[in-house]
């Protein structure tokens, strides 16, 4: 998920030209990432000292998930603010990157505008709910439940503050006009709620999930906002469902103890990095193929096996792999176009490699096993690779630039000594969630300590004044998922109450062709969510709608998880829509109009993996216990 400053999408602080708005947005950020990121740091040690509580000690701790949801929650929403400040929320910015400079200045006041009226909206339903909660108390800490709402109403005053600094920081007469317009068509909508209540419930759902949130997305609003108002604005102007139903929705979204894993994973991919495990791994893989014509386009398909899914971010995901190989393979006279394809390709097929975060996110949004996840994904992934590795040597074979000898025996066994430490990493996660020592979530903090341990004892190169700055990015990239997530399950839960799962259910059900038809279609729709709304809105919004029906169609629910990630992949590197694709390309250096035809035979590879994968289940399914 490239962060929209990677992708020019946003201007630099730095350009805000008012002084107190600089100064009141450098006062938000100074509190808001350290505070993010030192409760980070306690989620560590919660979830650490309950490993080893129960598994050392014998004596589990009773409070330490409810705290640990506590804090979570907390972590998220001021994640989510550290994310507005620094513009890297998850948004469609095709069109305003094509507009004019005028345009574009409008289109922006527009976002925040919408922005602003979302938090608004926000603050309503939360201060409700906050006066709701007040007196109930939490089974294990006995603390009011006020603490879970509490970090929604921070977080939606703080946004709305830096939405408002941003459009208050736009030229006067599109500030006032966008202000005034956007002001006296909520007035106008308020008051026409009679009029929306004679249309019937399919024009309701076209005009607020189709309509409004296509062309929210297409201006520029980040996803996250686009879902939230237009789920707000449906219930608030067609039904008479009380809004902080609404609060409860995105609260029990993100509370689901699976997606504490998500910061704790990203934090891990982070550390991997600076303790030196993922330079070495590429280093040792390099040194075993890197003399063969082609072989340095190898050891970029395996690195990235080896660090995607781990960090939540592709783009973070490409840049670890990217500047330790590309300058060797721009000296072997590779052109940029064709490295970059490579990255782009691998990336795109990456994240059923276990412990993935989108794995860990399916299964709590579709409530599937993760440890079945973790296990469906490996046959596919490893049918991925191969084919990417054929194309990659298929596209080598006219390459005639020289190539380094053979490394000798005791030097490649010297570098796979030296990264063993790195290689047993994904081992000893896979081994302590399925053996049952540690859950998905907490075994990420084992990753943490055994990086940390790796890096201070035995390479001895941890940066620890890099630490903190890690925390404060986790909690950003944290903050960017989880309100998506958050808002997502709100929009789904409302195209629920509203029928449209039932009715979808009933026209597949009635749809010739049964389960095949299904999973063709399903295959095409995740490809063109992945390229709209990138994996996690997409399956977030779309799976608690979906995985129903792959069930009554007998479709194995791993299989149906792994056919929407590899889709989604796909969707998500395909030019010209694709974001990660244009990530690729900029961390790649590397011209989009250059790299989009030497990408398509990679993508292809992709597709007839998600072909394969969706025609026989058993590639999914074939190592799964017979229950799972």
């Amino acid at each position: 998920m490239p962060a929209e400053s990677e992708l020019g999408l946003t201007a630099p602080r730095s350009e805000l030209w008012r002084p107190w708005t600089v100064w009141a947005d450098r006062a938000i950020g100074s509190v808001v990432e350290p505070v993010a990121a030192v409760l980070i740091a306690f989620e560590v040690v919660i979830l650490g000292a309950g490993v080893f509580a129960r598994y050392v000690l014998n004596d589990a701790l009773s409070w330490s998930d409810e705290l640990a949801t506590v804090l979570f929650l907390w972590i998220s929403m001021l994640g989510a603010v550290a994310a507005m400040r620094r513009g890297t929320h998850l948004r469609l910015a095709y069109v305003v990157n094509r507009a004019g400079p005028e345009r574009a200045e409008w289109l922006k006041a527009i976002s925040w505008a919408v922005t602003c009226v979302f938090c608004i909206e926000m603050m309503f339903a939360s201060k409700q709910q906050f006066l709701l909660e007040l007196s109930a108390l939490t089974p294990a800490l006995a603390i009011s439940r006020a603490w879970l709402v509490a970090p929604t109403i921070v977080a939606m005053i703080l946004m709305f503050a830096l939405a408002a600094l941003r459009l208050i920081d736009t030229r006067a007469r599109i500030a006032l006009t966008v202000a005034g317009c956007t002001a006296a068509l909520v007035v106008v909508a308020y008051l026409s709620r009679g009029v929306f209540s004679q249309l019937g419930t399919f024009a309701l759902l076209v005009l607020f999930f189709v309509v409004l949130v296509g062309a929210l997305i297409a201006i520029g609003v980040p996803i996250a906002f686009a879902f939230g108002t237009a789920t707000l604005s449906f219930l608030a102007l067609t039904t008479t469902i009380p809004l902080p139903v609404v609060m409860n929705m995105m609260t029990d979204g993100i509370s689901n103890v699976l997606l504490l894993a998500v910061p704790l994973f990203v934090l891990l991919g982070l550390l991997m990095s600076n303790a030196g495990i993922s330079s070495r791994l590429v280093n040792a893989i390099a040194s075993l193929v890197g003399h063969l014509r082609g072989g340095l386009s190898l050891v970029v398909i395996v690195a990235m096996y080896l660090v995607s899914g781990i960090s939540g971010s592709k783009s973070a995901d490409m840049a670890a792999v990217a500047p330790v190989l590309f300058p060797e393979m721009r000296r072997r006279g590779l052109i940029p176009g064709e490295m970059v394809s490579l990255l782009n390709g691998s990336a795109a097929m990456t994240e059923m490699i276990p412990p993935s975060l989108i794995l860990i996110i399916v299964g709590s949004a579709t409530q599937v096993s993760i440890t079945a996840l973790f296990t469906a994904g490996l046959m596919p992934a490893a049918l991925g690779g191969l084919l990417l590795a054929a194309v990659a040597l298929w596209r080598a074979r006219g390459d005639r630039a020289e190539l380094p000898p053979r490394a000798a025996p005791r030097r490649i066994a010297k570098l796979f000594w030296i990264a063993l430490p790195g290689l047993v990493l994904p081992l000893v996660i896979r081994a302590f969630v399925l053996g049952g020592v540690a859950t998905a979530t907490e075994v990420s903090t084992v990753g943490i300590v055994y990086s940390l341990l790796v890096g201070a004892l035995i390479y001895r190169e941890l940066n620890w004044a890099r630490i903190f700055s890690e925390l404060r990015e986790t909690a950003v990239l944290n903050g960017t998922i989880m309100l998506i997530i958050a808002s997502a399950t709100a929009m789904s839960w409302a195209l629920t109450q509203s029928g449209f799962a039932r009715h979808l259910a009933q026209a597949v059900e009635n749809a010739p062709g049964g389960a095949t038809t299904f999973l063709v279609v399903s295959c095409l729709l995740f490809i063109v969510l992945g390229s709209v709304l990138e994996g996690v809105p997409a399956i977030v919004l779309f799976g608690p709608l979906l995985f129903p029906i792959a069930a009554t169609l007998h479709i194995d629910q791993a299989h149906y998880a792994i056919v929407a990630i590899l889709g989604m992949g796909i969707g998500l590197h395909a030019p010209p829509l694709g974001v990660g694709y244009y990530a690729a390309c900029i961390i790649g250096k590397a011209p989009p109009d250059e790299v989009m035809p030497r990408s398509f035979p990679y993508l292809l590879a992709a597709v007839v993996t998600l072909i394969c994968v969706a025609a026989f289940p058993w590639l999914s399914v074939g190592l799964l216990p017979k229950v799972h």
